[in-house]
């Protein structure tokens, strides 16, 4: 995302909606990939209940020559 549009709760918002869609399509099981650098979404998915389900070691190689683990992450409802 455009850092332009930092700041504007976007991606919190589509979050929100997506599970809100999700629960109203009883939709139990929500998963997603993210960054192990990307504290900030991390901390986001958590608080929406999401849980760290597991870690691909080293599955990134990005533009600065470093390898990343990938956090996977999952939402159950009952």
């Amino acid at each position: 995302m455009l850092k332009s549009y930092w700041g504007f709760s976007i991606g919190k918002n589509l979050l929100k909606e997506s599970i809100r869609w999700a629960d109203a399509n009883h939709i139990k099981k929500m998963n997603l990939a993210v960054l192990e650098t990307n504290k900030k979404a991390i901390k986001l998915y958590e608080s929406e209940g999401f849980e760290v389900e597991g870690i691909l070691k080293n599955d990134k190689l990005l533009s600065d020559g470093n390898y990343y683990h990938t956090v996977l992450m999952g939402r159950f409802t009952l």
